[in-house]
């Protein structure tokens, strides 16, 4: 389905001949005035391509002597890989719109990533458009080598049909608190309705904690990030409670610490999942689904609980000759009217302040997508540091082992993953 499935952020070493041209070299400062035929990659899920192509045909249109050429991120093991070797090689397109926020620091080091503050009007339209949550996506030198495009937040996710059957109350299903979850976790797993009671992904890949621990951290925290100012956060008494947590919920066996292949929620093997707004349409005719915010230890009112934002960003990249026509299309495709296409043709949240306001005839259409719209004004994103992928992997890591197959205790888990961390994020 749409989670995205990263195997790497790190940038190729290798030259790649892709056959995406970004409408010439160049690098740095190079072409931020000059205008002309551009290149843009996209996602490939079918829902993102429709609004890629509607929104290029009107640029188009309205553009002749500024002609964009859309066409789908190239395969390869990852989109990330891809993207790292395209600035290796100076044929990278003018806009990627599937940039991992993850990603940013690497491609930022490589020099492959175009400062959009420098833009006159850079730092106020990124800013306007998205409000305090742009701060996130800042790198550490203040500028934006990313515009902060859209998010899925995060929610758990219910089949009421199965809580049903266990006694539990699908409309009202008390899950706000680490002991209301776990008990009703428990009540499922005793009747017998599913495999699990919740079942997230228990591979190493450095991501995988964004739909786990880092979720429940950035509502039991409210909204800290992993590193802020430089150093870990997670060693305390949150970061304690929710990797315990979830090593009870391996040590009883209500998630299964081996990989299961396929959606284990859509197939009835798990009776909750932690998934984003994209889930909406891809569950409505197979589950019958509710979704509450993710819980905290002694709970939290669903309008006041964090998550995390499942973002996906938009890079403006070096080899672009014509880098003012792609500033104005990167302007044009986050626009009001554009954001709203992609609100109806997707059901991702653009990272847009007063969303719910500004889009209220759309979520009183499709009432099923409001409580997400309202949770993507509390979303916390991955920091945007160096080494960031390297920081995830030892997270990762050290999680797998302590809280996922019960390896030592949580305590020097984190103790051990903060002092490594803190010496990544130094660049060491």
């Amino acid at each position: 389905m749409r989670r995205r499935i990263l195997a790497t952020a790190v940038a190729a070493t290798g030259i790649l001949a892709l056959s995406a041209c970004s409408g010439g070299g160049g690098g740095g400062a190079s072409g931020m005035d000059a205008r002309g035929p551009i290149t843009i990659w996209y996602s490939n899920n079918d829902a993102e391509i429709a609004w890629g192509q509607q929104m290029v045909d009107a640029w188009n249109a309205a553009n002749p002597d500024q002609q964009v050429t859309a066409q789908e991120i190239p395969a390869g093991s990852s989109s990330e890989e891809v993207i790292g070797a395209a600035i290796t090689a100076g044929n990278a397109p003018c806009l990627v719109f599937n940039t991992s926020p993850a990603a940013v620091p690497g491609f930022q080091k490589q020099g492959g990533l175009v400062n959009l503050s420098d833009f006159p009007d850079g730092e106020q339209y990124i800013t306007d458009r998205s409000g305090d949550l742009a701060d996130q996506y800042r790198s550490d030198d203040g500028g934006f080598y990313q515009l902060p495009w859209k998010s899925n937040p995060v929610m758990i996710f219910y089949n009421k049909d199965l809580f049903a059957k266990a006694g539990l109350d699908p409309e009202n299903p008390q899950l706000s608190t680490y002991d209301d979850f776990l008990a009703a976790a428990q009540k499922l797993k005793a009747a017998g309705v599913s495999d699990y009671a919740i079942n997230p992904a228990p591979t190493s890949e450095f991501f995988q904690s964004w739909f786990d621990f880092y979720p429940l951290y950035a509502a039991q925290t409210g909204g800290k990030q992993l590193v802020e100012d430089g150093k870990a956060t997670f060693d305390d008494a949150d970061g304690e409670a929710v990797a315990d947590f979830w090593r009870t919920i391996y040590a009883d066996q209500l998630a299964g610490n081996e990989q299961y292949q396929g959606d284990a929620f859509a197939d009835g093997k798990a009776a909750m999942a932690i998934v984003g707004p994209w889930a909406v349409s891809v569950y409505k005719d197979k589950v019958n689904w509710g979704a509450v915010p993710v819980p905290t230890e002694k709970g939290v009112a669903a309008d006041q609980t964090w998550t995390f934002s499942d973002a996906k960003n938009v890079g403006l990249f070096t080899a672009c000759q014509n880098k003012a026509t792609a500033w104005d299309v990167l302007k044009f495709a986050t626009s009001e009217e554009q954001d709203g296409a992609w609100l109806n043709e997707t059901g991702q949240m653009p990272l847009r302040k007063d969303l719910t306001t500004t889009y209220a005839d759309y979520f009183q259409t499709n009432p099923a997508y409001q409580q997400f719209g309202d949770q993507a004004a509390r979303t916390v994103e991955v920091p945007n540091v160096q080494n960031s992928v390297e920081i995830w992997q030892t997270f990762r890591d050290g999680y797998s082992k302590a809280v996922i197959f019960g390896e030592g205790d949580v305590k020097s888990f984190l103790s051990d993953a903060k002092t490594q961390i803190d010496q990544l994020a130094a660049g060491k």
